[in-house]
């Protein structure tokens, strides 16, 4: 019998946390390198991105390059009644505020709202992914919701071993245009 979802987000997360610090880093580190190397990255001036959580990959260099480089960077507030994402401006730690679940999102009343047409470059998060750019996130939907009707490209960070040949889908999920990988960039 084949694996659901939640059976796959559990066995992957639980593959990432076994990594010890050392390939953690090794691994974000050539994520990082390739993602900023890319023509994708070079041609955006407005870059979409999370704050990063325990086992996901660090986005805090990502962010901080984009900020030496001059590039504007925004990050999402969840909105939970409408299961839907604000973007805001992103300038500094001092915007972020500890939200349900952990997560480090801007603070609405001090930061600037950036619409999705804005965004040129869209790093979109996600723990499984196959080669065709779907996903398996959170499961909140979050992002799929997002995606819908985004004009510009989407691009997504995983390691070799979060890319599988299929992922089951369901008509409400949108795939993201390309995955960075350690070793290639999959379209």
């Amino acid at each position: 019998m084949a694996l659901d979802k939640s059976q796959m987000r559990k066995a992957t997360i639980a593959q990432l946390k076994q990594m010890s610090n050392e390939q953690r880093q090794i691994m974000e580190h050539k994520l990082m390198a390739n993602l900023i190397t890319s023509d994708y990255w070079k041609q955006a001036t407005t870059i979409g991105i999370t704050i990063s959580q325990q086992f996901e990959w660090n986005t805090r260099p990502i962010i901080e390059s984009a900020w030496k480089q001059g590039k504007s960077v925004c990050i999402p507030k969840c909105q939970p009644k409408e299961k839907r994402l604000v973007f805001y401006q992103f300038h500094s730690y001092d915007q972020l505020e500890t939200v349900y679940y952990n997560l480090l999102e801007p603070k609405p009343e001090e930061s600037l709202r950036v619409e999705k047409e804005q965004i040129e470059l869209l790093i979109v998060p996600g723990i499984l992914f196959d080669k065709n750019g779907f996903r398996i996130g959170f499961g909140g939907g979050y992002y799929d919701r997002f995606l819908n009707n985004f004009p510009n490209e989407t691009i997504s960070l995983a390691s070799e071993q979060q890319v599988i040949d299929h992922l089951p889908s369901e008509s409400f999920d949108i795939p993201v245009n390309h995955l960075m990988t350690e070793n290639t960039l999959i379209k």
